[in-house]
């Protein structure tokens, strides 16, 4: 792995690497620094430079004295070894190696780095002492939330970097989908270049195991220019790895081997919110139609993805009994367990609903059984934050009703499941907060719904989605506005045909492959 981060950053011994400057910012007990060394050495003799002249060519840091120790016998013993003077060795290694803490150093002083490699370490901010934690945050500013103090080797490992330079990690590469790696990746967008993400769950990188979803990831100090994704599997070996390598420096498209499967893209994925997971194929896929369609959620064609009203208090505000309260106090509610069989079949679900048809909350004392029937619960409803935060609002919903809403023909769709699922409701009901719904005023329903049956609008939710166990997933607003979607304008009525027929009979097969023809695609990839 080491060998593989320094091919692909370009830490070879045919340049002249004692005029550069690498960075190792966690350096342990030397596994990245042997190699360094070696590669240097080679260099320093291939260009006529003594070992002196290379004194400003490493920079390595850790906290611990012991590994700081091991790391410098590791390299003097390989110096020597390879025929240094013993006196150069020593003074040059114990100007590489030191001991420090690398978030906290000065990140403006000395040379800025062509390289930054390493294996930062996996410590929740939560567990580090307060003192140094504040520290950490005042230094890191992308190491917001519960974040891995790794987000703050990525964030100051970027930022020494000089123009072109390149940090190649290995590391879990949960920063680049959940919430707390949303800064670093709002940094990476826009300021540097992602050129390689080799993800590597299954291999067994490391010389002990470790439960940490691992990723080769290589980001340049340039703007955002091509990019590798790509994927192993169990077998990812030394041979593998130079193999890829090579492919990296080749100009093929994509690359198809037993142990890794890559692709390039014209350029990495311009979204800070979350960076897709999927088969370098598929992202290759994604990336096109990104480039291709405009996304779901649009002003042009007045398409619109929200969710369903949350109460609060579900048992209070949810009832199946018609004559409750006032007729005009209880709305029809579509609920999860309608949709099941891919058509909304209520079941009587009915919201008391306390909001009046502009937006506001009715006045109880018109409403006598109402006032009634929030009182006698008036305990659970003020105990809810809503309430506590607006005393005088005590009874109502934590969203606020749109009535306007009720009468639209709109898709909904169950906040999880294996699969994406959107039912049409005609109109009349009004969606529970598990419910997502899109309505628009260009779209067909039928067509969209079709269309977002497919497995090609699947295969964006599965890319950015959070997966459940037993792969279920969760069809949040954020997934289903990821969704890319051709203009409903210039579709052929045989397409439209086709995709709302295909809606109407629950097709799946039958929808994806009209949607790969409206996408131009000749096949969706695995």
């Amino acid at each position: 792995m080491v060998e593989t981060i320094l091919d692909l950053v370009g830490y070879t011994a045919d340049q002249d690497l004692a005029e550069m400057r690498i960075v190792e910012p966690a350096c342990g007990v030397g596994a990245f620094l042997g190699p360094i060394v070696e590669r240097l050495s080679a260099s320093c003799r291939a260009h006529g430079r003594s070992l002196s002249e290379a004194i400003n060519a490493v920079k390595a840091f850790d906290l611990l004295g012991p590994n700081v120790r091991q790391s410098r016998e590791l390299l003097i013993g390989q110096l020597v070894a390879d025929g240094w003077e013993s006196a150069d060795v020593e003074k040059v290694v114990r100007v590489w190696v030191n001991q420090g803490d690398y978030l906290l150093q000065p990140l403006h002083t000395g040379r800025p780095a062509d390289f930054v490699v390493g294996n930062p370490p996996y410590i929740r901010l939560e567990d580090v002492p307060a003192a140094r934690m504040a520290a950490y945050r005042t230094a890191c500013p992308s190491m917001s939330g519960r974040a891995d103090v790794y987000v703050g080797f990525y964030e100051i490992g970027l930022r020494s970097l000089k123009p072109g330079g390149r940090l190649g990690f290995i590391c879990a590469d949960r920063w680049m989908r959940n919430q707390y790696g949303q800064k670093l990746r709002q940094l990476v967008t826009r300021r540097y270049s992602v050129e390689v993400v080799l993800s590597m769950h299954d291999v067994d990188a490391f010389q002990e195991p470790v439960s940490a979803y691992p990723a080769i990831t290589i980001i340049r100090n340039a703007s955002q220019g091509p990019a590798i994704a790509a994927d192993t599997t169990q077998g990812f070996g030394a041979r593998e790895a130079a193999d890829f390598v090579a492919w990296a420096k080749g100009r093929q498209f994509q690359a198809g081997h037993e142990t890794y499967h890559a692709a390039r893209l014209p350029h990495w994925f311009p979204n800070e919110d979350s960076w897709p997971a999927a088969s370098p194929a598929r992202l290759a896929m994604l990336e096109d139609l990104s480039d291709r369609f405009r996304l779901l959620e649009d002003e042009t064609t007045g398409t619109r993805v929200g969710i369903g009203v949350a109460t609060g208090a579900d048992k209070v505000f949810i009832t199946y009994e018609k004559d409750l309260v006032e007729g005009d106090r209880l709305l029809p509610l579509a609920m999860v367990r309608d949709t099941t069989s891919g058509t909304l079949d209520w079941g009587g679900a009915y919201l008391v609903n306390p909001w009046g048809a502009y937006g506001e909350l009715v006045n109880l004392s018109r409403y006598p059984r109402l006032s009634a029937y929030f009182a006698k619960h008036a305990g659970d409803l003020r105990k809810r934050y809503v309430a506590v935060k607006q005393p005088e609002r005590w009874y109502k919903t934590i969203d606020k009703v749109d009535h306007k809403l009720v009468a639209k023909e709109k898709l909904l769709f169950p906040d999880m499941k294996s699969a994406i699922h959107p039912v049409l409701d005609r109109g009349g009901m009004y969606p529970h907060h598990n419910l997502y719904y899109i309505v628009s005023n260009s779209w067909d329903m039928r067509v969209l719904g079709g269309l977002l049956l497919s497995k090609v609008a699947g295969a964006f939710v599965e890319a950015y989605a959070v997966k459940m166990r037993g792969g279920t997933l969760r069809f949040q607003a954020q997934y289903l506005r990821k969704i890319r979607v051709p203009d409903p304008a210039e579709m052929s009525e045989e397409l439209r045909t086709a995709l709302a027929d295909a809606f109407d009979r629950r097709d799946v097969q039958a929808a994806t492959e009209a949607a790969l023809r409206a996408y131009g695609l000749e096949e969706l990839p695995d």
